[in-house]
This record gives structure tokens, C-alpha cells and sequence, in this order.
């Protein structure tokens, strides 16, 4: 059989949101089963600060292997920080699939993650959302809220009112998106999304019943998106417990005691009414992502899928 490459139009095509966030869903229950093996991802050093990152996964319909590399000094070079692909092979035989674009994939499944726990903590569709930060992460969201929450009103916060206003241009034809500056207030908001690689947090505010925090840029722990006072007033909940005590610099930086951290799979586990007695509701919630290789072979099935 000849390998098929899908290129990052195609693999968008190949991963529609809705399907992703149900695929997503039952990969997160299997994964603490223990029914995916999904090591630590291995990062090995490139030249100028670049990495390396291999990340496996198998389950025993397929397994997978995404393999990228993170250049930051590409922006110098008007290159895509991040290339690589996901190959995809059968588990019984070994024989290769197909490959994904591995930044489309791992771009299109953060953002199903994200999705994901909207659904599993609020009640309701949300109506106000703030996206902080305007880069590739935030571009995948706009198209992810408008695939799934189309009615919603997204605002943006950006490192500029300049780069907020560029951002929405560039992508208001997707969904209702609007510039937001610093004197603005906070209120209104059902959702707030952080998508930066800030060393220092970009929201903190006191944590509000309603109010849903997910904190998706920072994965290393000098990184903080999520500022203490945030943290302290809220349940806390992770996509991958074990990646998050090494990733989540948010949670690290604040000191956060790991026996208060809970993992997404617990709530998806036991269903909606567990979901509804742990949402923004009945208390706040800040939901921190930093994925894992089990989340690309979610997307992996959901290609397979739509492929036939």
C-alpha cells in the first residue's frame, strides 16, 4: 500500500471539529485507562535553540508518531516556527497509512481540547469570549468556536491593540470577533482563553462563579499565562496530569498543590452529571492544556474516518 501525505489543507479538511471533540473525549477516558500507550515525549536540541520533539501513541485500532521540530529563530527567516507530520501505521502489522501535517494536526486538536472543556464545564453555550493572544493557536480557536459556537461574540486581546486589530480583520469573516483594549473590564465574559507564551500572566483576575479560564499557550515552566489569584479561587483541572506537573508552568509558578489538580478523564468518566455538579456554576473552573501524543491519535482516527 502507498503511504498518503495529507498536506495542511487537507489534513483541516480531514478533522472537523465536532468529530474531533467527541474522538477527543473517548481518547481522553482510554488513555487513563491505560487502553493508549502514550509515553513522555523525547525533545532532543537543534541548533539556535530549536527542538526536536517525538511523541508516539498506540491504541489497538491504530498507532501513531508525531514527529516535529520548533525553530523559533524561523521567524527571522519568514519560515513556519514548527513543521513535521504524524504518520499513521497499523498496529497489527506495522504496515504505514498515511501522515498528517503535524502543525495542522496538533494545531486543530488543542483547540478540540479546548472545545471539549467548554462542553464538559458549561452549562450553556457561551455567548462573550476573550482570546488572549493573535498567533497561529488563536487562529485555530476562531476557527474552532466558529465550527461549534458560531453565535458566540469573541473578543481580542493582543501584546498591541495594533497586532488585536490585525488579528480580527484577518479573521472576522469566520465568526463575530472584536479588538479589545487593557481599560476595557473583564465582566461580561463566559469564557476566557489564554493562547500566549508569556513569561508573566497575561490574565489574573479573581476567580468568578460562570466564568470558565483555560490556559493553553504556556508549556514549559518558566511559561505563566494564569496568574495565583486566578488559581487559588478556582477548581483546577488538567487534559494529562502527568504532562501537566512537568508543562504547566502556570500551575508551577504558583506553588499550586497537585493533590487539588484534577484530571479531565475523572469528569468524562462518570458523565454529565458529574460535569454539571463540577462546572463554572457550582464553582470556578480553570482548565489547563498541554496534550499529549493520545490526542493526536484521536485526530489520527477521526481522518481515518473520514477517509473511508
Amino acid at each position: 500500500m502507498t503511504m498518503q501525505f495529507f498536506d495542511a489543507a487537507a489534513t483541516a479538511r480531514l478533522t472537523p471539529f465536532p468529530a474531533l471533540v467527541d474522538a477527543l473525549a473517548q481518547a481522553c477516558v482510554e488513555a487513563a485507562r491505560g487502553e493508549i500507550a502514550s509515553p513522555a515525549r523525547l525533545v532532543v536540541p537543534l541548533n539556535r535553540g530549536g527542538t526536536m520533539l517525538s511523541m508516539p501513541a498506540a491504541a489497538r485500532d491504530l498507532a501513531i508518531h508525531k514527529l516535529v521540530t520548533v525553530c523559533p529563530v524561523n521567524r527571522e527567516r519568514s519560515l513556519p516556527t514548527i513543521h513535521g507530520h504524524v504518520s499513521v501505521c497499523d498496529p497489527d502489522t506495522g504496515e504505514a497509512l498515511l501522515a498528517l501535517d503535524g502543525p495542522t494536526a496538533t494545531g486543530r486538536r488543542t483547540a478540540a481540547v479546548t472545545l471539549l472543556a467548554m462542553r464538559t464545564f458549561s452549562s450553556s453555550a457561551p455567548g462573550e469570549i476573550l482570546l488572549v493572544g493573535t498567533g497561529t493557536q488563536a487562529a485555530h480557536h476562531v476557527h474552532a468556536l466558529a465550527s461549534v459556537y458560531p453565535g458566540a461574540r469573541v473578543r481580542v486581546r493582543g501584546s498591541s491593540l495594533a497586532r488585536a486589530k490585525a488579528f480580527c480583520e484577518e479573521h472576522g469573516h469566520l465568526i463575530a470577533l472584536s479588538p479589545m483594549t487593557d481599560a476595557e473590564t473583564l465582566d461580561s465574559f463566559d469564557a476566557v482563553i489564554t493562547l500566549t507564551t508569556s513569561r508573566a500572566p497575561v490574565y489574573d483576575e479573581p476567580a468568578r462563579h460562570g466564568r470558565l479560564v483555560i490556559g493553553v499557550g504556556a508549556f514549559t515552566p518558566e511559561m505563566a499565562e494564569i496568574g495565583a489569584r486566578t488559581l487559588e479561587g478556582s477548581r483546577l483541572y488538567v487534559d494529562d496530569l502527568a504532562g501537566a506537573k512537568h508543562e504547566a508552568g502556570d500551575f508551577i509558578q504558583a506553588g499550586v498543590d497537585w493533590a487539588r489538580v484534577n484530571a479531565l478523564a475523572d469528569v468524562l468518566a462518570v458523565g454529565a452529571t458529574a460535569a454539571s455538579s463540577t462546572g463554572v456554576d457550582a464553582e470556578p473552573v480553570v482548565f489547563k492544556s498541554v496534550g499529549c501524543a493520545a490526542w493526536d491519535l484521536a485526530a489520527c482516527r477521526v481522518a481515518r474516518q473520514v477517509l473511508g
